[in-house]
């Protein structure tokens, strides 16, 4: 009897280990699911194609603010570097609309990537995603900031511009009234007078053709025209003016070179590179044109024996309105819009135009057009 009894308590403390055994087991089991989510932590359903389809920038972060996932527009304007938020000013977003709950929208200026010196401009959304998870999206908003940076310093610009001839020439009018009675007084203020007429009608004429030429038909009457007739047409354009200084200009290179465009536009864009490399030359000296074809490019290159532009001013000198010597330019009667329209004329013609240049040494600018033998079709409105 007594040794039913020891086997059954055998067997139930045999049972009641086993059970405990089996429990301590399916808790470490939990416990190791648990600790392979946070180690592989997953975004809900769906949310993985979205970010992957997404253009814009969009981030999923984890309670640690660990980068879950990314899309690759936060890859490309650098929001996203090693597996977390490169900008402390997005993580401060994602803490406080962790801590809160309620979604955040700011427009912010941050430095582009980890090491980036340039700036992005960004329109940002913070949010929850569930209970775990906070979602940040960012629309890249820098080319519209540009844009109406441009559009703003232009008004200040034609405003600045046009206020110095419009209030000549209300005073020269009102110096003629009083000086009525004095016939070289009259010659002399109407000589100043058509002077700052002609530079109203120039920069009037500047801004209505390179609204032209930024349009979206800019011309429409392509056919093959010989570079040089071009650069012809635009020295004779020059010729009084260089005569009177005493520059030379010389002409030398492929006479046979052709592209396809609009032959008074192309004529413009070489008239304005002469015409600036002659008011920057200092007298009795050289201004050189050439022409040359090299892999299926023309170029015509524009050399000046000028003072030449400091090298923090090269990438400047296509902008509106910008003069590497205020005064000089004054004197010269430039609009500042000259090399804006050369850029934009060569553009339009699918070409590109580069500039080189080292102070006393004088500058070189080149137009790079596609020849015409080696284009199917005119590249116009496709710019490089």
């Amino acid at each position: 009897m007594d040794s039913a009894w020891l086997v059954l308590l055998s067997l139930a403390l045999g049972l009641a280990v086993g059970a405990g055994f089996v429990w301590l087991l399916h808790i470490a089991a939990r416990r190791g699911d648990h600790a392979v989510q946070v180690a592989s932590p997953t975004v809900p359903d769906g949310v993985d194609q979205v970010l992957d389809a997404l253009e814009s920038a969009g981030v999923v972060l984890d309670p640690s603010n660990n980068v879950i996932k990314a899309s690759p527009g936060a890859h490309s304007i650098g929001l996203v570097w090693n597996g977390a938020l490169v900008h402390p000013h997005l993580v401060e977003l994602v803490d406080q609309v962790r801590r809160n709950g309620e979604p955040i929208t700011e427009d912010c200026e941050l430095a582009r990537g980890p090491f980036g010196d340039a700036s992005i401009y960004l329109s940002v959304r913070v949010a929850r995603l569930g209970t775990r998870y906070v979602l940040l999206l960012a629309e890249d908003r820098t080319e519209s900031f540009r844009l109406e940076t441009v559009r703003r310093d232009f008004v200040a610009n034609i405003s600045h511009e046009l206020k110095t001839p419009i209030g000549a020439v209300g005073l020269l009018a009102e110096a003629l009234d009083d000086a009525s009675d004095d016939p070289d007084q009259v010659r002399r203020f109407a000589h100043r007078l058509t002077e700052e007429s002609h530079r109203l009608a120039r920069i009037t004429q500047d801004i209505i053709e390179l609204s032209r030429l930024q349009a979206a038909d800019a011309f429409t009457n392509a056919e093959r025209v010989s570079a040089n007739k071009v650069v012809s047409a635009a020295l004779d354009q020059n010729r009084v003016a260089a005569e009177a200084r005493g520059i030379e200009l010389a002409v030398k290179g492929d006479k046979s070179a052709q592209v396809i465009g609009e032959e008074a536009l192309l004529v413009t864009a070489v008239h304005n590179l002469v015409s600036n490399a002659i008011q920057y030359s200092p007298d009795d000296s050289r201004v050189g044109i050439g022409v040359r074809t090299i892999d299926g490019v023309v170029e015509i290159a524009v050399t000046d024996q000028g003072e030449g532009i400091p090298e923090d001013d090269l990438d400047r000198v296509f902008e509106r309105f910008f003069r590497v010597d205020q005064a000089r330019s004054r004197h010269t009667g430039g609009t500042g819009l000259g090399l804006a329209i050369v850029k934009h004329a060569v553009q339009n013609h699918g070409g590109e135009v580069r500039v080189w240049s080292q102070p006393g040494r004088g500058s070189t600018f080149t137009i790079r057009l596609p020849e015409a033998s080696s284009v199917a079709r005119p590249p116009i409105g496709e710019p490089t």
